[in-house]
């Protein structure tokens, strides 16, 4: 079973979004690392999950997506798509896992994540 391990708060004014959700709810941020706040809700021994907050692509400006991780990317995107999803951003690879942008048969944003 894939479980939900993260958010994304897309937004074309991130530095807003990151000062709301600091001063309302203590959340904390840390650098910017190609446009992207990685974003810590709680300490570890609390339930909750933690995130991040960027700059939203063209064709995602703004809203929230989950994360899930799965134990093949290829495998999920091949079962999304025929089961009516569309991906926005096919496998992309960074240093320690994969990362792929869909968007669910009914429009919600989700992100799928394959850890190396």
């Amino acid at each position: 079973m894939a479980r939900v391990i993260g958010f994304e708060l897309n937004s074309q004014e991130p530095e807003k979004a990151i000062e709301f959700y600091s001063k309302v709810f203590g959340w904390k941020t840390a650098d910017s690392n190609w446009d992207y706040w990685a974003v810590t809700t709680g300490n570890d021994e609390e339930q909750g999950i933690n995130g991040g907050i960027g700059r939203g692509p063209n064709d995602y400006l703004h809203g929230t997506r989950i994360q899930i991780e799965v134990d093949s990317i290829d495998e999920a995107i091949t079962k999304s798509k025929n089961n009516g999803a569309m991906v926005l951003r096919d496998k992309m690879e960074f240093d320690d896992f994969f990362l792929a942008y869909l968007v669910d048969p009914v429009g919600n944003g989700i992100g799928l994540i394959q850890y190396k």
